[in-house]
């Protein structure tokens, strides 16, 4: 899915919409949505096991390892779009921008960090000059981690406490449900929205850029 989410946004085609539109199948359906990347102690990694194994037999698992390249690129390609909002509707690029990051677990609901795209995010974002936040209501503050151990103890800033004066854009990176996302909308920033959380909640999509 996070191939064919790349693909149609170049051919400006939304990928919820025809994830939507595949839905009205009435029968033979499982749907996939796309991400910023994936997360967890098993998808990311675990298929990898099966590629070392398949090398013992001189064969190669070309399906698994473009799957792990490109979900691995997915942050890459969410910071590519925030760097076009912040240019197209702010003219401002990434370096000393402000960015507030909704969401650090790697998936909604669980506070749980492991391999979390949202991490890498932040990373990337940190390394391209930005100033950068985030909040989350499941995570208070980064652990150490087996990478990114310059993050240690970056903590979450209460949501009660954002104040859109002080950010220039919202990337919506993990969609849990606590997070108040009509308050998002009414903050006036572009949000980049990587979950469809928006629309899914029938908000207004003027500041919204899908990711």
């Amino acid at each position: 899915m996070n191939e064919l989410k790349v693909i149609f946004d170049a051919m400006d085609i939304d990928v919820w919409e025809v994830i939507d539109g595949a839905a009205t199948k009435p029968f033979g359906f499982m749907p996939f949505y796309p991400g910023p990347g994936l997360g967890g102690h098993c998808i990311p990694i675990d298929p990898f096991y099966l590629t070392w194994k398949a090398r013992e037999y001189h064969l190669s698992t070309r399906f698994i390892e473009l799957a792990g390249e490109i979900n691995s690129n997915m942050p890459d390609y969410v910071v590519s779009k925030l760097r076009e909002v912040l240019d197209r509707r702010l003219g401002i690029g990434l370096s000393r921008s402000r960015i507030m990051i909704m969401g650090i677990a790697y998936k909604k609901n669980i506070p749980d960090m492991r391999e979390s795209p949202s991490v890498r995010l932040l990373s990337l974002l940190r390394a391209a000059g930005a100033q950068v936040a985030f909040h989350d209501p499941h995570v208070p503050e980064i652990p150490r981690m087996r990478e990114y151990s310059e993050l240690k103890g970056y903590k979450s800033i209460p949501f009660a406490e954002i104040d859109p004066t002080d950010f220039d854009a919202i990337l919506i990176a993990t969609d849990h449900d606590a997070i108040d996302y009509a308050a998002l909308a009414a903050m006036n920033l572009p949000i980049i929205d990587t979950r469809n959380a928006m629309q899914r909640r029938n908000l207004p999509m003027e500041n919204v850029a899908k990711a």
